[in-house]
């Protein structure tokens, strides 16, 4: 406390936590606008779904066994303790466009089918009442668009439609298909020739007349492209081998049969993988029985011709077991010779091929059981197969195909060292069996010459016999074995239902709503940042630090003298608050001395000076206000008075104190105007004249209010504050600067200047605006409520709602005022 009084710096410096109610009123008064940019937002989103064309997941699952053998593993060491699966050659094949190719050949895919539309493209696929069958033998080098109108029954022409506006959109942006076939009357079933295609109608729905639509005939190379790169396939999870399979269709329909028959196609591949080898063998027995039979019939021929002319009848009972043992013997070589032919053939085979070893033949085929080699040769088929199934995706240096290849050699390897033991032990049983024939022979040459010759005859018949006869019945189990295989792999899940994933409604809704609201919260957070003027009573007291005796309203009204002319307007009653705040300050004093000053000018010195002046001639308090503005003066024009003679012309002699202290039409109100503008005006209130007629003035006056230049531009207004015994600092709302604050708020903090109030001036009433930021010297709030007439109830005079009208612009922006 100084001098009995209250320090009302100490409360305005305390620290205050960040009030949350502040900023909440703040920026909800702002609600017009985020409206309208969430309604602006919505709309945009909902002409984005409605122009946009929808695009579906489909999907499909494929389960893949395993594949390796537990022999593979062992001559694998890399894969002993590690199970490896075939998952990502599997997905490499869905990916390629062999596959791709084998699906489209399943589907009618080469044309697409639109509706007449001028909205977004809409794909009819098979709800089209028109089927367009293309030669597909027919070279297509370009994709076009073709629009059909249906005349008459069975009849319709095909035209070139002008692109309308959404077209760029759409399939509708492509050129025309061909010009020859355009703008001409054809008949279902027609073929329709050009230079540049080939195709023909159907009808395979009811039409009517002048119904349209367009369809795409599209170039196969370009179609096979689109379709390869469109599926995507990713495991499940990590630990199973199963295999999702989706692509993203604008139709459900035509996403679903894609995937589908690809899922088909993929099995179907697998299937015809494994046949391979049964076809081979099948292929091989085939040839060998071709060759067979003939020295078959031509062995029988000689028999018969032989039994004839010697008149044999029962050979058996006069030969009798002769043959026995050498038949048997013959037999044995046979077979040996045939199991040596084969491991040679193989061998061979195998120094020959290097990397693709699909067309090898089992030995468990040809009869050879031998369980190691079998199972070496179908790990090697099995793994050229995987080899090929690579190379129909990838490079000859991909990491897969090199670890395959590997695998491959260390077969090989295996492979020539079984086939070099079993040709060394083929070999020395046929020695041993050709000594016994040699011995059997010996015997046989000592029979009766007849008996010698049929002997030989039935020999070499039996021997293509026996071997035709094995031969028939291998060629019957490779086609049992081939008809018995089934695919290792199976789909899991054929694609059913499709998953909108473009646009995405309610996602897209939701951040309309959210982008709607926080984009101008960010341009009005981004504008209150940078904005340097002061806005609001919050930022006042933050920016100064005098205290804040009140807040006066902005007026709408012609007059500068709005108290005197309008007691009962709302900018009035915020006057008669400042005057009730006043007469508490300096109390003491017989006659009140009032300094209005500012930082710059236009922030309201005069408008306030006048009023204030009015509200106290107003109380009974006699009156007087003095024009010290000497180098602007224009408070005598407001009142309605001349300025020839004033201020300036008593201090220089030309006029008596009695002669410029001018009465006006209003009770108890006095002026005093500034005078002739002076060269030197900051001298001539430094004169002791100027002491005098202030001493007078407090003889004859209860209030003397003084209308000064503004603190920041002049030095005079620092002469006068000796003076004045309460200084009226006015900041206006969004005209004073922040930084035109530093100055007053230096001096007061270096005690320059004393008795300093600041006066909130200009606050706009068109949002809610709550004042609650002043001290009336330490006797409560001086707190007002400014809202037009909604809350107060029409309780300022009526005129208030009469205002002139604004530009609608202008009051839109006034309704956010703060």
């Amino acid at each position: 406390m100084i001098d009995g009084k209250i320090d009302l710096s100490k409360f305005e410096q305390e620290a205050k936590p960040i009030d949350i109610k502040y900023y909440l009123i703040k920026y909800s008064r702002y609600w017009p606008l985020y409206a309208t940019f969430i309604f602006i937002a919505l709309v945009i989103v909902f002409l984005f779904h409605r122009y946009a064309v929808e695009e579906y997941e489909v999907r499909g699952s494929v389960l893949i066994k395993q594949k390796n053998s537990p022999e593979t593993r062992i001559l694998d060491r890399s894969n002993i303790f590690s199970g490896t699966s075939n998952l990502e050659n599997d997905i490499l094949l869905f990916t390629s466009k062999n596959l791709a190719e084998e699906t489209l050949k399943k589907l009618h895919f080469e044309v697409s089918y639109y509706a007449s539309t001028n909205i977004k493209e809409v794909e009819l696929y098979d709800k089209s009442p028109i089927r367009v069958e293309v030669d597909r033998d027919f070279p297509y080098l370009e994709s076009g668009t073709i629009h059909f109108t249906m005349v008459s029954d069975g009849e319709f022409t095909l035209t070139r439609e002008d692109k309308g506006i959404f077209d760029f959109m759409n399939a509708k942006a492509n050129g025309p298909f061909d010009e020859e076939i355009l703008n001409k009357t054809y008949h279902f079933g027609e073929w329709i020739e050009s230079s540049r295609s080939r195709f023909k109608i159907n009808k395979v729905k009811n039409i009517q007349s002048g119904d349209k639509l367009y369809f795409i005939i599209h170039n196969p190379a370009d179609i096979l492209d689109k379709y390869s790169k469109s599926v995507v396939v990713r495991p499940v999870n990590n630990l199973g081998t199963v295999l999702q399979i989706s692509m993203v269709s604008p139709v459900v329909e035509k996403g679903r049969d894609y995937v589908n028959a690809l899922m088909d196609s993929f099995i179907e591949y697998d299937l015809k993988e494994k046949n391979r080898m049964s076809e081979n063998t099948l292929r091989f027995i085939d040839e060998q029985m071709y060759i067979l039979s003939d020295s078959l019939k031509v062995v029988e021929q000689q028999m018969l011709n032989f039994k004839v002319e010697n008149k044999l009848l029962d050979v058996n009972s006069e030969f009798g077991g002769v043959l026995g043992n050498i038949q048997s013997m013959e037999d044995l070589i046979q077979q040996i010779e045939f199991q040596l032919s084969y491991y040679k053939s193989l061998q061979n085979y195998l120094e020959k091929k290097s990397k693709d070893y699909s067309d090898i033949i089992a030995p468990s085929i040809v009869g050879i059981e031998d369980g190691f080699l079998n199972n070496m040769i179908g790990n090697l088929v099995e793994a050229s197969l995987e080899r090929r199934k690579l190379l129909a995706v990838v490079n000859e240096n991909h990491p897969n195909v090199a670890q395959v290849d590997e695998q491959i050699t260390k077969l090989r390897e295996n492979i020539f060292e079984n086939i070099d033991n079993l040709v060394a032990n083929t070999e020395r049983r046929k020695a041993e069996a050709q000594k016994k024939m040699k011995e059997l022979n010996q015997d046989f040459a000592r029979l009766p010459k007849t008996e010698s010759d049929y002997t030989n005859i039935f020999r070499q018949y039996r021997l293509r016999d026996n071997l035709y006869n094995y031969l028939l019945e291998k060629r019957a189990e490779a086609g049992i074995a081939k008809a018995s295989n089934v695919p290792d792999n199976s789909v899991l899940d054929y694609a059913r239902r499709g998953a909108l994933i473009f646009p995405k409604k309610t996602q897209n809704y939701g951040l309309a709503v959210g982008l709607g609201f926080f984009i101008p919260l960010a341009f009005l957070l981004a504008y209150h940042y940078f904005n340097n003027r002061i806005m609001d009573q919050i930022q006042l007291r933050n920016s100064i630090r005098i205290p804040l005796l009140g807040t006066i309203g902005h007026s709408t009204k012609e007059t500068n003298m709005l108290v005197a002319e309008h007691p009962k307007s709302m900018v009035s009653e915020s006057f008669r608050s400042l005057r009730s705040a006043l007469f508490y300050i300096a109390s003491e004093k017989k006659c009140k001395k009032i300094l209005v000053t500012s930082s710059v000018s236009g922030e309201g010195k005069t408008f306030v000076s006048l009023n204030l002046s009015a509200a106290m001639a107003l109380s009974g308090k006699k009156t007087c206000l003095i024009g010290l503005d000497l180098r602007k003066p224009k408070i005598a024009d407001y009142v309605g008075l001349g300025n020839n003679k004033g201020l300036s012309s008593y201090l220089v002699d030309r006029a008596s104190k009695e002669e410029i202290v001018l009465k006006t039409k209003y009770d108890n109100l006095y002026l005093v105007p500034s005078g002739p503008i002076p060269p030197n005006p900051a001298e001539l209130l430094l004169k002791d004249k100027m002491k005098e007629f202030l001493d007078y003035l407090e003889q004859e006056f209860e209030v003397v209010i003084m209308d000064t230049p503004p603190i920041g531009l002049v030095s005079e207004t620092m002469d006068l504050l000796r003076f004045s015994d309460v200084n009226l600092y006015i900041v206006r709302q969004d005209y004073t600067h922040k930084k035109y604050l530093l100055m007053i708020n230096d001096l007061y903090a270096n005690d320059q200047v004393r008795d300093f109030y600041a006066v909130f001036n200009g606050i706009r009433a068109g949002g809610d605006v709550y004042d609650f930021g002043g001290y009336n010297y330490g006797y409560g709030y001086n707190y007002s409520y400014m809202r037009k007439n909604k809350y107060t109830g029409n309780y300022y005079e009526m005129d208030e709602e009469k205002a002139k009208p604004k530009q609608w612009l202008k009051g839109f922006v006034d309704r956010f005022r703060v």
